[in-house]
């Protein structure tokens, strides 16, 4: 009998398929420790599912394969184990979002903070330094979306993949947006009970094709409710972004926020905060600071609560300006709030390489 080598077992494992995750184990990376001793064969495989149903499939798959191919006289050896959680695993090998490299969920304790305009800008920030960008707004009783991106009255399309309908974002200013305002009239309340909002949410991120994303941003409601927790409990998120206003009232409930991503049932990494509405710059006096809610109060909080201050934001008429036409102030680099916001994305991406360690270099202030 010839010599049998690892890469010709690699090449006939080749067509065994993950049930889960739809693809080879081999392009996978799921088999390792691969050892030959005489006419023994053994090695490891790693599965999405830890049932003992999913672990006979592929364990009858890789056994049919190597005796097909390289005679019944042969001993396999095969130690069937299970991937980590879906949180702990590489985006590939997710069976949710598997091309999206970082989910990033921007939320804040209280309604009115500019929450969704900073993730509009953000996004649009992002963008343009080159990142592919996503956003789902996942605030159901008050998407904001369709309105930040002049998407009012669109409807996505649904595409076949497969035989299954998936959803395909509608693509603005270089990002691709899903908003439960796309399925509903820019008039219409949405006065769900706490599990359909869940399901919905859910559905937004499974029938979706989100393809290939750098980032996904999450637009959430205000608050710490049963969106946060269904988001937590299904999705691989990178980290959580808490906006706040400098005023003690908004910083009470950012401080409940952090809190909230931080409990063991959560265990979700705050990525840093951002002072909204920091300052206000008059539009004909760009070089004076009036401080209307107050001095640092989100900067004296970051410190507090031992999380990076990703940038103070001003309150300048032009970003409100720019959100009601639907064109965020991102989009001109040349201006102030064009600089202040690409600085951001650069904050927000130092940060995302080193959780936990990152100290801004690029401030965010004009």
């Amino acid at each position: 009998m010839p010599e049998i080598t690892k890469e010709e077992i690699l090449k006939i494992l080749t067509n065994v398929i993950e049930p889960d995750l739809k693809r080879s184990i081999i392009e996978l990376g799921l088999v390792n420790t691969i050892d030959i001793e005489g006419d023994t064969i053994s090695f490891s495989v790693k599965i999405s599912s830890p049932t003992m149903h999913s672990k006979k499939i592929v364990k009858d798959a890789c056994m049919e394969s190597l005796l097909q191919a390289l005679g019944s006289n042969i001993k396999v050896d095969i130690d069937m184990q299970a991937l980590p959680g879906f949180k702990d695993r590489a985006p590939e090998l997710r069976t949710i979002l598997p091309g999206v490299k970082h989910i990033i969920a921007i939320a804040s304790g209280k309604g009115g903070v500019g929450k969704s305009t900073v993730a509009a800008n953000l996004a649009v920030a992002l963008s343009q330094l080159g990142a592919k960008v996503g956003v789902l707004d996942a605030d159901i009783y008050g998407p904001s979306m369709p309105l930040m991106f002049d998407l009012v009255n669109k409807k996505p399309v649904v595409s076949n993949d497969s035989g299954r309908n998936l959803i395909e974002p509608i693509v603005s200013h270089g990002v691709g947006i899903l908003s439960i305002g796309f399925f509903t009239e820019a008039s219409q309340s949405v006065p769900w009970r706490g599990p359909m909002v869940s399901k919905a949410l859910t559905q937004l991120f499974q029938d979706t094709d989100w393809g290939s994303l750098d980032y996904l941003l999450v637009d959430l409601p205000p608050g710490t409710g049963d969106i946060h927790l269904t988001l937590v409990d299904k999705i691989p998120l990178a980290g959580a972004i808490v906006v706040s206003t400098p005023q003690e009232v908004a910083l009470a409930d950012a401080r409940k926020g952090i809190d909230m991503f931080r409990m063991p049932m959560v265990n979700v990494p705050v990525l840093g905060l951002i002072e909204n509405m920091a300052y206000y710059i008059p539009k004909d006096s760009p070089d004076k600071k009036d401080y209307i809610f107050g001095k640092d109060g989100a900067k004296k909080l970051a410190e507090e609560m031992n999380v990076p201050l990703l940038g103070q934001i001003p309150l300048i008429t032009a970003i409100r300006e720019a959100g009601d036409i639907g064109a965020p102030a991102a989009l001109n680099e040349n201006t102030i709030e064009g600089k202040i916001f690409k600085a951001l994305a650069n904050n927000v991406i130092e940060c995302i390489k080193k959780p936990g360690a990152f100290s801004p270099k690029e401030k965010v202030e004009a």
